[in-house]
């Protein structure tokens, strides 16, 4: 009797629910390992170990090797180097998958993890070869989903841009070393094909024909077994998940020309198909190889980020590390002409840094002390020492990858309706090429066989399941090097459909350098007095307004109880007086008049108001001026016919001097943020509208819209409410973003075009024997190849 683990008899530890069925009881285990090890002793029916066994499993032949190393996966401190966790405190890591080559791989993954309990969102893109998978710790380990999907046949590792070349790498040099052999096989087949298919021999010779059948024989079984072993192994995958991928009717294909060849060579009857299978086999490789190709160079921008990162880094001391060793509050030097190995702030220096990389902005900036800087970047003219503010996992560059891959794993329905169409195209094929062999058997049975291969590959869906995701990925590659990061996966396709711009004024349209003009004062308080008061209750503010007050604050905090109504204004409370400082109706708290009737009245003229105990004290007026491109800006939508609403919690005077010079005629001001989302409640339905702001105040108004744009420049929460978040000032990044969604559009309706109308065309003809079986395989890689290299037109 097996006491403790079922397995190996170890104690099971409290709060272990590690089960499997084993000879028609659930057995209870000790740990994923001996879960892991149990599992695949059942599936493989290999019970007998368990029912005649005479003691438990040694406890070093407990887990084989390779899932020892995943249970290395559930290490925190291996952790910390590439699981994040998001705002719901689940789990979340970036995978590289090996053999994913098509949407049934992709669909059998996201099948079998989402049977597990603790499992929240898995998506696999099949052109980057990642998967995103967010998970509960407390239910499920990472190595346990990590050995599902070994169990499946895709080797799954955290995603290292390094490892992924190498991986990468190794992947093309074994496709070559097949496409090598396939195709000096296919030239050697051929030459002794000719010579059968002109039937050169006599009647006396048969046994020369029989000769060289047997020759052929031997020639491709290699090409049989060894080059065309990529397509078996990924249709088993398929077969084993109950999915149909493109690579089944191929492989059906290539085993019922080669079953039947060496039927008839042994039979010495019949027709051989040696030189087809050797074609075949030769042909697809090559549209593997070129697909492979175009795939990673469409991928290559985005992760090609992360070699930016130098590999070691200088401490404050000299010392040399390894930059993936940093933490935070580590203190680096950084000399002209390096790139920097971490984000931070910059404590000691000035310099000047190109973030081209980011911002997609050629023109370096300049950077001095406590300004942020970020790794990758490139240093300019000046020594810098700057603080680690983040670890390497959360750098702004890995920040921008993790959410770049998130917009890319959440597809669009366009995407979604092509991968099942494709899934289910494998079976009509299927289907059609049975009735094309029945068919053809009765009426002319020695070219039934060669007809039905010709129907199986031929009209496999290669290009079907490509058509979508390379244009998503080549266009979101081509958006980050405008300096746009894309968080929603449906921007592209919402962003064709835009006929409506809402727009914020301050730190939008208007540069965010807001400076002091006038200070005038109501009352017995000093200029510097009111100043103060003033710059203490924004300092608790996050908001371009509050930036001319700055040098105005005290040494230490003066308030208490500070208290900040988003879209008014703030309150505090000094020696037992009220004070606030915000919108004339906030710091009058809807009072009667207090003051002397002479000394002032309500004017637009003035941007704030400062008051104490509800009596007006002073009040100020600020200047923004304009970006260089917000004209030009609105002057585009405008000519696309997009309507322009700009909303702003500013007074009337300021916005309508703004809305004049840019042409804007949709004004909304003194808008709270609420007041906004209510302005979005009741637009037409048919409009679709595109938010684009960057303050706390735009934080509703940016979730509620169909689309939103945060400015980097702008506060967290509005950048977390935020479809997109441009990078750098380049307004016109946007118009350039919209056309390029259009392109898109475009090119995945001529890639889904091209796919479709060629299986419809091609279908009919081989059925009809009319399409001979080289041609075919030739046809269908040359239409994988077509649909990847139209996509590749959008990183121009």
């Amino acid at each position: 009797m097996i006491q403790g683990c079922y397995h190996c008899g170890e104690p099971i530890p409290d709060k272990c629910e590690f089960s499997v069925e084993v000879l028609g009881e659930s057995r209870h285990l000790c740990c994923a390992g001996c879960k892991a090890v149990a599992t695949m002793i059942v599936e493989n029916d290999l019970t007998n170990y368990y029912e005649y066994r005479t003691q438990p499993a040694q406890k070093t032949d407990l887990i084989p090797n390779h899932l020892k190393t995943l249970l290395l996966y559930d290490h925190q401190d291996i952790q910390d180097d590439f699981v994040s966790e998001n705002a719901q405190h689940h789990k979340e890591i970036l995978l590289s998958v090996d053999s994913v080559s098509c949407a049934a791989c992709a669909w059998l993954i996201e099948k079998q993890l989402y049977k597990q309990s603790g499992v929240i969102t898995v998506e696999v893109n099949i052109t980057t070869h990642r998967a995103l998978l967010v998970w509960d710790d407390s239910l499920i380990k990472l190595s346990q989903l990590l050995t599902i999907m070994h169990q499946l046949g895709y080797k799954a590792a955290p995603f290292e841009v390094d490892k992924q070349e190498q991986q990468y790498q190794q992947t093309m040099r074994h496709y070559l070393y097949k496409l090598g052999v396939a195709g000096i096989a296919t030239m050697q087949v051929m030459m002794l094909a000719i010579a059968l298919y002109f039937d050169v021999f006599d009647k006396h010779e048969n046994s020369f024909r029989h000769y060289l059948r047997w020759i052929s024989l031997f020639i491709t079984t290699p090409v049989l077994l060894y080059s065309a072993l990529p397509f078996y192994l990924n249709a088993w995958r398929n077969i084993k998940g109950f999915t149909l991928g493109m690579d089944v009717p191929v492989s059906i294909a290539l085993l019922c020309a080669y079953s039947a060849s060496i039927y008839a060579t042994i039979t010495d009857q019949g027709e051989v198909y040696f030189e087809s299978i050797s074609m075949f086999t030769f042909f697809l490789l090559i549209g593997r190889f070129l697909e492979m190709r175009a795939r990673r160079h469409a991928t290559a921008i985005s992760a090609n980020l992360l070699k930016l990162i130098p590999t070691m880094a200088t401490l404050a001391s000299g010392e040399q590390v390894a930059a993936k060793t940093l933490k935070e509050s580590d203190v680096v030097t950084v000399l002209p002409g390096e790139y920097l190995p971490a984000d931070g702030v910059i404590i000691q220096g000035s310099t000047t840094i190109d973030e081209s990389m980011l911002t997609g902005e050629s023109i370096a900036v300049k950077r001095s002390k406590n300004a942020h800087v970020f790794a990758g970047t490139l240093n300019g003219n000046g020594n810098i020492t700057i603080k680690v503010t983040h670890n390497r996992k959360d750098t702004f560059i890995s920040s921008i990858i993790r959410l770049q891959d998130h917009a890319l794993y959440s597809k669009p329905k366009i995407a979604v309706m092509a991968d099942n169409v494709a899934r289910y195209f494998v079976a009509v094929i299927l289907v059609v090429a049975l009735m094309t062999w029945l068919y053809w058997q009765v009426y002319r049975p020695q070219d039934a066989l060669w007809i039905t291969l010709a129907v199986l590959v031929a009209t496999c869906p290669c290009a079907l399941s490509l058509a979508t995701p390379t244009a998503l990925t080549c266009s979101t590659s081509s958006l980050g090097r405008l300096g746009l990061l894309v968080r929603r996966g449906h921007v592209l396709e919402t962003l064709c459909k835009v006929n409506h711009v809402i727009v914020d004024k301050t730190g939008t349209l208007t540069e965010g350098n807001i400076q002091l003009v006038t200070t005038t004062i109501f009352g017995q308080y000093s200029t510097s007095d009111v100043l103060t008061y003033a710059a203490e209750l924004e300092r608790y503010a996050n908001h371009p307004l509050t930036k001319p007050f700055l040098p105005y604050q005290a040494q230490m905090p003066l308030f208490n109880s500070v208290e900040n109504i988003v879209g008014y204004g703030l309150s505090g409370i000094i020696n037992n007086q009220q004070w606030r400082i915000g919108k004339y109706e906030f710091v009058r708290h809807h009072q009667p008049y207090l003051g002397h009737p002479t000394d002032i009245e309500y004017s637009d003229a003035y941007s704030i108001w400062l008051s104490c105990e509800n009596r007006i004290v002073a009040a100020f007026k600020l200047e923004d001026p304009l970006r260089q491109d917000s004209k030009q800006l609105i002057d585009s939508f405008k000519q696309q016919g997009i309507k322009v609403t700009m909303l702003t919690g500013d007074n009337s005077i300021h916005a309508q001097r703004v809305a004049k010079q840019l042409n804007i005629d949709n004004l909304h001001a003194n808008m709270t943020p609420m007041s906004k989302l209510n302005f979005l409640k009741k637009i037409p339905v048919t409009d679709v509208s595109l938010m684009i702001g960057d303050g706390i105040n735009d934080a509703p108004i940016l979730a509620g819209s169909h689309l939103s744009i945060a400015l980097s420049s702008g506060t967290d929460i509005a950048k977390s409410s935020a479809d997109m978040v441009l990078l750098g000032n380049n307004l016109l990044s946007i118009i350039t973003a919209r056309q390029l969604a259009l392109r898109t559009r475009n090119i995945i309706r001529e890639n889904l075009a091209w796919a479709l109308g060629y299986n419809l065309i091609i279908l009919p003809l081989a059925v009809a024997g009319l399409v001979a079986p080289y041609i075919a395989v030739i046809g269908m890689s040359a239409s994988s190849i077509i649909v990847v290299s139209n996509s590749l037109r959008l990183l121009r």
